[in-house]
C-alpha cells in the first residue's frame, strides 16, 4: 500500500487542478449592418475603432469574445433600411440614419432643428448623447422600435450647400432645387421659391450631375469623400450646423440574451466612439475644404448678417419639434432649454433664439 504524505496529497491536489481544463472563452456572434458603403466615415470607423475597442476591453478578462460579421454597402440593407432592419433582426447591431425617420425618431431631430447654433461635431455630440440619458424620450422612440439606444453620433463639422452654379449669395439660392436628406429640407423655407428635394448622400452625385438639382446640403469631408466637387464646384459656406445623424442601437432581443459584461463594454465602447468620430470629422473639416479646393471648388463665405436674415425667415422648426415631442407625453420644451443651455455652456450660442415662441 502507498504511503500518502501531507505534502504528496497536496502535490496530486496540484496536478489534479493543473490538469483540469481551462475555463473556455465563449464567443458571441454579431451581425453588424448600415447601408452605406465602408469608405463612409462612420462605418470606417466602426471597422477601425469600435469593433477592436470592444475586441481588446473584452480580451482583459477572457470570458468573452465577439465574431463580427459586418454587412454594409447595402449588402442586407438600403440605407434608409437600417433601422428596420435591426428592428426585425436581419443586424444584431445598427449604425441608423435618424434623419430618414423623423416620425418614428422625432426626438433625434433636436440639432436638426436647431440651425446656425454649433458647427463642432464634438459638442452636438455629447450634448446629444447627454440630453438622450437625461431624459427618456430618445430612449423610449428606440425601444418602441424593438432597440437599445447605446450612443449618438455626429459625423458632419456642419452643413454648407454645394451648387453646380456660382453662388456668391444666399439671394443666389432663390428659386434653386435643393437636395437634403431631412429636417434640413425645412431650412429653404426661409428662401423664396427655393424647393427642397429629398435624397441620401449616396444619391447626391447623380442628382446634381443629372441636373434633378441645382444645389445639395452635405458636409466637406463628405463632398471629398464623395467627389462632390466634380459636379458641383460652388460652395456657400454658412455654417448651418453641425447635425446628429447616426445613432449606435441594438436589437431588443439579442440585447436581452447577452451577457452583462458585454452589454458593459458595448455603452461604454459607443460612447468613446460617439467622442472619436466626431473629433475625426473636426479634424478634417479644413483638409476637407482644401481638399474641395484643389479639386476644383469655389467657396463662398456668408456674412453673419447673412446667417442671421435666413434663420429669422426660417420658421420656428425648434419650436415645432418640440411641440411635436409635447403631444407625444414627453418634455419636448424642456428637453430644447436643456440642449441649448449645453451648448451654450460650451461656447456657442445661436444667431437666433429658438426657445423664444
Amino acid at each position: 500500500m502507498k504511503n500518502w504524505t501531507k505534502r504528496s496529497l497536496v502535490a496530486a491536489a496540484v496536478a489534479s487542478v493543473m490538469a483540469m481544463p481551462a475555463m473556455a472563452e465563449e464567443t458571441i456572434s454579431a451581425v453588424v449592418i448600415d447601408g452605406y458603403p465602408d469608405r463612409a466615415l462612420w462605418v470606417k470607423e466602426f471597422t477601425n475603432f469600435f469593433i477592436p475597442e470592444v475586441d481588446k476591453r473584452l480580451a482583459e478578462s477572457g470570458n468573452y469574445k465577439m465574431s463580427w460579421q459586418e454587412n454594409y454597402g447595402g449588402s442586407i440593407v438600403k440605407p434608409k433600411g437600417v433601422l428596420e432592419g435591426v428592428q426585425l433582426g436581419l443586424g444584431d447591431i445598427g449604425i441608423v440614419t435618424t434623419i430618414f425617420h423623423s416620425s418614428k425618431l422625432p426626438s433625434q431631430g433636436i440639432s436638426g432643428s436647431t440651425p446656425f447654433v454649433a458647427s463642432d461635431a464634438r459638442a452636438v455630440a455629447k450634448a446629444v448623447d447627454e440630453i438622450a440619458r437625461e431624459f427618456p424620450a430618445m430612449q423610449n422612440e428606440f425601444a418602441a422600435q424593438n432597440q437599445v439606444y447605446l450612443a449618438t453620433g455626429v459625423v458632419l463639422d456642419t452643413y454648407q450647400v454645394f451648387c453646380t452654379e456660382p453662388v456668391s449669395a444666399v439671394s443666389d439660392l432663390e428659386g434653386r432645387k435643393v437636395a437634403g436628406a431631412g429636417l434640413n429640407l425645412r431650412y429653404l423655407e426661409g428662401i423664396k421659391d427655393a424647393a427642397g428635394v429629398r435624397g441620401g448622400l449616396t444619391d447626391f452625385y447623380n442628382m446634381l450631375q443629372t441636373g434633378l438639382v441645382d444645389c445639395a446640403m452635405l458636409w466637406p469631408e463628405a463632398a471629398k469623400t464623395f467627389k462632390i466637387a466634380e459636379v458641383a464646384p460652388y460652395m456657400l459656406k454658412a455654417d448651418l450646423g453641425a447635425v446628429n445623424s447616426k445613432t449606435i442601437t441594438v436589437n431588443s432581443d439579442y440585447w436581452a440574451k447577452l451577457p452583462d459584461e458585454v452589454k458593459d463594454v458595448l455603452k461604454a465602447v459607443a460612447i468613446d466612439y460617439r467622442d472619436h468620430v466626431a473629433g475625426i470629422a473636426m479634424d478634417r473639416a479644413a483638409a476637407s475644404r482644401d481638399a474641395y479646393t484643389e479639386a476644383g471648388g469655389t467657396i463662398v463665405e456668408v456674412s453673419d448678417e447673412e446667417r442671421a436674415a435666413w434663420a429669422n425667415a426660417m420658421p420656428n422648426v425648434a419650436q415645432e419639434w418640440a411641440a411635436t415631442l409635447n403631444e407625444n407625453g414627453e418634455q419636448g420644451d424642456a428637453i430644447l432649454a436643456a440642449y441649448l443651455g449645453k451648448l451654450q455652456d460650451a461656447g456657442f450660442t445661436g444667431v437666433r433664439d429658438w426657445t423664444a415662441k
